[in-house]
């Protein structure tokens, strides 16, 4: 019985690879000084994994920035736009590779960044590889062989990995008409086989392939590719064992097709797909070959504590059928999604002692999964560390912390009407544009601005106590004013606060609300050099006292123009936490929702016109399966309509969605009844807005003019484009000016020169369409 792991956290486990990078990006190292972090984070990681006894351990799941990019620049699948920065040095596939992610804006050169988009239904963000009709690739980037090398160095035969073929070619997108990107296969395949054989001639003995495009729905087509894929991959190389990878769900009617993969083991998730275990040990073409069965057991994705008495039950099932030499275990899927250390929480109060006794992080879920080996061949009862977990999966199943009644009760007592407002949006647009006397195109941001160095030490002063209530507040209602003058100075229509004293959209929530609870270093990478770190759901959930309306009503006293309430959504709330998995999610969702109602009823009491509640989770949210969306998208939405339905006619209610392919769901978008959505598009250069025209989306949109997630300031000529695109689709009466997302990560120059030409091109645009009337 082999233990193994998928995929490591890397970006150390203090945000080491985060402050290296970004301070790469503002010239204050060079590339050597951030290679020998990264080089650092990676060698930490295999020794830790090697140290806690793990039989194989990955190699090539670290990356700089994205491992889809990665393996863009690996292929060789590199857009013609970025071609100018290729010359054959290998010191500058470096600068390629960041503005392929990033953009690049200097010494002449202005280039727009690859569009990003969440890695399967997870909240990390991954570079969406873009594809032509007969495309070539070219074996450019020796990132994997270099690990491999790296490893071998330090002693540790690793177990490359790779985003498999068919996953790396689904996941990217058709930059032109008269293909599918799946036909593309034949023409990249050569690249992988170039590189697994390279890896096998120094010593590889076992690659991952990871192909998670096995848990979606597949045409028939899709299938084929993946059998011919593994087909070609064995035949050019019958000796390198190669381990096929599914996570994030289970195999359901690609169970046929996983199986009879040419591959030496296959890895199936159980935290999320359990009833693929059964299905494949009555298999009787599996059961008879060789193939070895990678049991996911341990929870990738959360914090929890794994039952090891769930855990070794699934074992003993595979081992009965397979044989113990045919069973491999380990996580569901990469780490990458796990906080790194539970160790290094060491405040008590802020995480307390019964709470972190239920709990896991990456370096921990490791030991479990070597401990559920090795309990897996002994009486297991009577082992001390078996007696162990079962203690704190039965203290916190039947904690008292967990349970609150009165929260309980209002989630079962909610009724229709609680979802609906008073009137239809027509009737509501009518009343809005009388009493808030915005003009056409009217202009905001989505919320947060750029959180300076200054800004992040007053809390951090206020949390170490060197710093009083009394003044952390004064300083922060400093920053407020002068971020509205500054607003009202440029133009903008509905001005924001600025979020200066949140930490994030929603950890700030967290910390208000009960139920959750929080870390210290519980950092998980959300894309590039952004990190979060989410709250953790552990029990029901309501709100004790008002969370935003302090800050919102000074910004509004202080202010003639109408400053937007900035909340973040229950389904959002829902997705970028550890939830907790006792309970089904509606019901959290539900709880979350309610509270968030209280808010905004508050917030309205207290004179704010116009509030906007942030769904940006909405989509990702959504099952990996059709057949699972109807469900979902009804508890979502209402979820949603929870929140914001206490309110009157003339209150105008906004949301923000970003990274969202809206075409299959438009009608769930459209049933949440925002009274205007905010979305992104311009990395996509508003190919979204195609979804709300064929549906004739009937509220107001404000589609994104200039991606905040790249340094890249747009011109005013861009921004004019994309709203003139947007015109084509969207009625004049219903059309915002905007910016992609919130600008807390960006800094402060490039901010103020984008939304200086933002506001240029909505003048522009409002002097070249007739007002309204």
């Amino acid at each position: 019985m082999l233990s193994h792991n998928l995929g490591y956290p890397r970006v150390g486990s203090h945000r080491e690879l985060k402050k290296a990078s970004e301070q790469f990006w503002a010239g204050k190292i060079d590339r050597e000084e951030l290679q020998k972090t990264a080089r650092k984070i990676r060698h930490q990681n295999w020794e830790t994994q090697k140290n806690a006894g793990l039989d194989l351990i990955p190699s090539n799941d670290f990356s700089l920035y994205d491992h889809v990019l990665d393996t863009s620049l690996m292929a060789g699948a590199i857009p013609e736009r970025y071609h100018q920065l290729i010359d054959g040095k290998s010191n500058r596939e470096l600068d390629l590779y960041y503005a392929m992610a990033r953009g690049v804006q200097r010494d002449g050169l202005d280039i727009k960044a690859m569009e990003m988009t969440k890695w399967f239904d997870t909240n990390y963000h991954y570079l969406v590889p873009e594809f032509t009709k007969n495309q070539k690739f070219n074996r450019y980037s020796d990132k994997i062989i270099l690990e491999f090398e790296d490893a071998l160095q330090k002693g540790i035969l690793t177990k490359p990995v790779l985003v498999g073929p068919v996953t790396y070619l689904l996941s990217g997108k058709e930059k032109e008409a008269g293909f599918e990107r799946i036909d593309l296969l034949d023409n990249l395949l050569p690249i992988y086989i170039s590189i697994l054989k390279e890896l096998a001639s120094r010593g590889a003995e076992w690659v991952q392939l990871d192909e998670p495009a096995l848990v979606l729905d597949l045409s028939d087509k899709d299938k084929l590719a993946l059998r011919s894929a593994y087909a070609q991959i064995r035949e050019a190389l019958p000796k390198l064992k190669v381990l096929v990878t599914s996570y994030f769900g289970a195999l359901e009617d690609n169970l046929a097709t996983a199986t009879s993969l040419n591959i030496d083991a296959l890895h199936i998730d159980l935290t999320r797909g359990v009833e693929t275990l059964p299905q494949i040990l009555a298999d009787q073409d599996f059961v008879n070959s060789t193939k070895k069965l990678s049991l996911g057991v341990v929870d990738g994705r959360n914090v929890w504590k794994n039952d090891f008495k769930k855990s070794l039950g699934f074992i003993k099932n595979a081992v009965e059928v397979l044989g113990e030499n045919r069973v491999m275990i380990a996580p569901s899927s990469s780490l990458l999604h796990s906080p790194h250390d539970l160790e290094l929480e060491k405040n008590e109060a802020v995480l307390t002692p019964e709470i972190k006794n239920w709990m896991a992080f990456a370096k921990q879920k490791l030991q479990e999964v070597v401990t559920l080996k090795r309990l897996a061949t002994i009486n297991w009862n009577d082992d001390q560390a078996f007696i162990a977990n079962q203690q704190a999966v039965e203290n916190r199943r039947n904690s008292p912390l967990i349970h609150r009644s009165a929260a309980k009760a209002r989630v079962q007592n909610v009724k229709e009407s609680d979802f609906e407002r008073q009137n239809v949006f027509p009737i509501r647009q009518a009343i809005q544009l009388e009493k808030l006397k915005l003009p056409l195109f009217p202009s905001t941001t989505i919320g947060s601005f750029p959180q300076t160095d200054d800004v992040r030490q007053l809390r951090a002063n206020l949390k170490k106590g060197t710093l009083s209530i009394e003044d952390y507040e004064t300083r922060i209602k400093k920053e407020i004013v002068n971020s509205l003058r500054w607003q009202e100075k440029l133009g903008i229509d509905v001005l924001v606060h600025g979020e200066f004293e949140r930490n994030d959209m929603v950890e700030y929530f967290g910390e208000r609300l009960s139920g959750f609870v929080f870390t210290q270093n519980g950092w998980v990478q959300s894309y590039g050099s952004r990190c979060v770190k989410p709250p953790v759901i552990f029990g029901d959930v309501e709100r004790p006292e008002a969370m935003t309306v302090k800050w919102s009503a000074f910004a509004q006293a202080n202010s003639d123009k109408l400053v937007k309430g900035m909340l973040t959504g229950p389904v959002t709330i829902l997705q970028w936490s550890f939830v907790r998995d006792d309970q089904p999610r509606k019901d959290t969702a539900f709880q979350i929702g309610l509270a968030i109602r209280d808010e905004v009823v508050e917030l309205e009491k207290a004179g704010i016109k116009v509030i906007q509640i942030d769904e940006p989770a909405i989509r990702e949210g959504l099952p990996l399966r059709k057949s699972a969306w109807k469900n979902y998208l009804k508890w979502a939405v209402d979820a949603f309509r929870l929140s914001a339905a206490g309110v009157a006619d003339q209150t105008q209610i906004h949301t923000h969605m970003c990274y969202s392919e809206f075409n299959d769901i438009i009608g769930s978008i459209a049933a949440m009844d925002a009274d205007v959505i905010t979305i992104e598009t311009s990395r996509s250069q508003m190919e979204l807005l195609d979804a709300f025209a064929h549906f004739n989306y009937p509220n107001e949109i404000g589609p994104g003019v200039y991606d905040i997630h790249s340094p890249r300031v747009p011109t005013v000529d861009e921004m004019i484009v994309l709203l003139e695109k947007a015109l084509k689709v969207i009625p004049a009466r219903n059309l915002w000016v905007n910016p992609d997302c919130g600008l807390k990560t960006r800094k402060w120059p490039e901010t103020e020169a984008a939304l200086q030409n933002m506001i240029t091109a909505a003048n522009i645009l409002r002097e070249s369409v007739p007002a309204l009337h």
